[in-house]
């Protein structure tokens, strides 16, 4: 098998996954995504593979593969894991104090700046992603990027429900704008409370859209298939005071 092969299968499935194009709960058939890029179900398994180890997908013995969905409760726990560590990647940018990593957030804020004010959601989901892996690269910390990167994807497919809400991205502009300031000033203390912060409230409110989404599938019937079937859990721990 060309590992290559398995590799770049696998990047483009994620990408599906994290465009949302492929949803929460969608079946992953291995003969039709085998026919669907021209090769054969070697590399297309091998592929799969690797996107469970990520937790993207899950592998169900005889039944195939589904793009992974996450519970009400694991969502929450995910996103309490993601605050602290942007929080450090904030911390540690700001003390490193690089001015070619401060350059390289403000390019990815300038970016969210002009998708915001088009109203660009798809556009604006990018940028984001650009801004977060600039400050989480910019702490100098090759572990705590790869670590940080690996659980923000399995977030990434519900912040698009986020974005989506009225006046969203301009609050998120802000709020990146706040974080990419403390940073040049060198305030690590600053810089991790805005970003967890940031991603609390991300937190927040991504459990009570779901909420409702779970509540409107019970409605119609559709519990047993639903995305987010687990009751809304305490969220005191997601509130920023």
């Amino acid at each position: 098998m060309n590992a290559s092969q398995a590799e770049r299968l696998c990047a483009a499935i994620e990408e599906e996954i994290l465009s949302f194009k492929l949803k929460p709960g969608d079946r992953l058939d291995e003969a039709r995504l085998a026919e669907r890029y021209g090769t054969s179900r070697t590399p297309v398994r091998e592929a799969l593979r690797q996107l469970s180890s990520a937790g993207l997908i899950v592998l169900r013995p005889h039944r195939g593969a589904v793009v992974a969905k996450l519970g009400m409760r694991e969502l929450v726990e995910l996103l309490e894991v993601t605050a602290e560590l942007e929080g450090a990647c904030g911390r540690l940018a700001a003390k490193a104090g690089l001015k070619s990593d401060f350059d390289t957030i403000d390019r990815a804020l300038a970016l969210c700046r002009e998708n915001a004010a088009k109203n660009d959601i798809r556009g604006y989901q990018l940028a984001n992603e650009a801004f977060h892996d600039a400050v989480s690269r910019a702490s100098c910390n090759s572990y705590l990027v790869k670590l940080t990167e690996s659980v923000r994807k399995r977030t990434a497919t519900y912040h698009r429900l986020d974005l989506e809400r009225p006046h969203r991205l301009r609050s998120s502009v802000e709020e990146h704008a706040r974080i990419a300031c403390a940073i040049r000033d060198g305030l690590p203390d600053e810089a991790d409370r805005l970003l967890r912060s940031h991603i609390l409230n991300i937190g927040a409110e991504l459990a009570r859209l779901i909420s409702m989404v779970s509540a409107v599938e019970a409605h119609n019937g559709a519990a047993g298939e639903a995305l987010y079937a687990e009751p809304l859990p305490p969220l005191q721990s997601l509130l920023v005071k």
